[in-house]
């Protein structure tokens, strides 16, 4: 029987098959990770949230199957009999609610875990060229302008960051980009940052909560836009540094590899953690692709720049380059996560502290499981639970509900 990280873990690789889904509607919005069902695993410190594939190809053979029986839902695993029990959020309700502009709010924003996902800006640039800069694995350019609106309105994210929060009990709010930077385009208004800055206002002013920005690096030169940023109201970057190992840096993020090169992301990580502090900048890479000892290094690098690594399980999302690649094995990825465990708790990373649920990803928090405790690690997971306790009354200010008519929480920052 697995434990809850490693069911999670096994889902990720071998996707589960199911009759329906479930109650909820499968989006496919920005780069198409989401295109799961949402579902809960209970586990004894905190519960598992995950976005699980059904709909690609190589779901459809997976040993695992959902099913319910007298009103629960269960995951069975049909090698060995084990069933699973876990629980799928409904559906929410503002996901087919209009906002003020006749805009439905799922082409604005979609929930995974309790945090709330948008894509702002038009689709990335990589999809414009003739010969695709695209990255392989993503689907942005297939979903912006037909799953999720091209141009979303200040106002309509608004509304739909204030029906998360006040209905799903969204307390992130994440702002994502594609490649908008053209070297002999100099104007600033064209770069993702400066897409990003003014959703990040409004929210900051109008909603609240935390609010997080991912967005390709811009050159040392202008810098100083992540701290404008910083002082719009966003707590928290993230750099999709994707891989490791060069070559398959170069093989899979050919606009990436061309335009930005690995430093890029590099700089803008140490730069960004030295202005918000450990814990509040995170490095994406991706495991499967690339050896896993490439990702160990990757994870390694990540620390020493003074983020925190986000591990993505690859997912051959339908519509990619790479629809029809195999997932990585789950034991594979077991020591990936055993390995970002370990590197967090060498260098102090302080994980778990917030209470934001991603479902996209292994969270750092959730992987103490897979490796036997020495007293580093007990010493570590109490460090861990006290900030975790300190942390209440803050994340408690930070996220209470605006005033109406009020500015409430425009003056929160980490």
């Amino acid at each position: 029987m697995f434990k809850p990280v490693e069911l999670e873990i096994e889902l990720f690789c071998r996707g589960m098959r199911i009759d329906s889904a479930a109650g909820r509607r499968i989006t496919r919005t920005r780069a198409g990770l989401g295109s799961g069902l949402e579902i809960v695993i209970p586990a004894k410190t905190k519960d598992i949230w995950i976005n699980v594939p059904v709909v690609e190809e190589f779901a459809k053979h997976s040993p695992f199957e959902l099913h319910e029986t007298d009103g629960s839902w269960y995951v069975a695993d049909h090698r060995n009999g084990v069933q699973y029990r876990v629980t799928i959020p409904k559906e929410p309700e503002w996901y087919s609610r209009l906002t003020s502009s006749g805009v439905e709010m799922s082409r604005i924003g979609v929930l995974q875990g309790n945090y709330l996902g948008i894509y702002v800006s038009a689709r990335c640039l990589y999809w414009a060229s003739n010969i695709s800069a695209a990255c392989k694995f993503c689907t942005t350019g297939e979903n912006v302008g037909t799953a999720e609106e091209s141009r979303k309105k200040i106002s309509d994210v608004v509304e739909t960051a204030i029906a998360a929060r006040d209905e799903s009990g969204s307390i992130f709010t994440h702002f994502n980009t594609g490649y908008h930077y053209e070297e002999q385009d100099d104007r600033e208004s064209m770069h993702g940052l400066k897409m990003c800055e003014p959703y990040v206002r409004a929210v900051r002013e109008q909603v609240g909560g935390f609010i997080g920005v991912q967005a390709v690096p811009v050159p040392k030169r202008l810098f100083r836009e992540y701290d404008q940023l910083i002082d719009a109201g966003t707590d928290h970057f993230s750099f999709c540094y994707e891989f490791e190992d060069p070559v398959v840096f170069a093989r899979l993020c050919p606009g990436k590899a061309k335009t930005l090169g690995q430093q890029a992301f590099f700089d803008a990580m140490e730069y960004t953690a030295k202005k918000l502090g450990q814990g509040r900048v995170s490095g994406e890479i991706i495991a499967g692709p690339e050896p896993i000892e490439a990702t160990k290094r990757g994870i390694d690098r990540i620390v020493n720049a003074g983020a925190f690594p986000t591990v993505c399980i690859f997912r051959p999302t339908i519509g990619s380059e790479m629809e029809h690649e195999p997932p990585p094995h789950p034991e594979d990825m077991k020591e990936v996560f055993a390995y970002l465990h370990q590197a967090c708790r060498r260098a102090g990373l302080p994980v778990g502290i917030l209470p934001i649920e991603v479902s996209l990803v292994v969270q750092p928090e959730e992987t103490a499981d897979l490796v036997e405790p020495l007293f580093a690690d007990r010493v570590y997971a109490a460090k861990n639970w006290t900030l975790r306790q300190l942390a209440k009354p803050y994340v408690a200010w930070k996220t209470r509900a605006m005033v109406p008519g009020g500015r409430g929480l425009a003056a929160a920052r980490y």
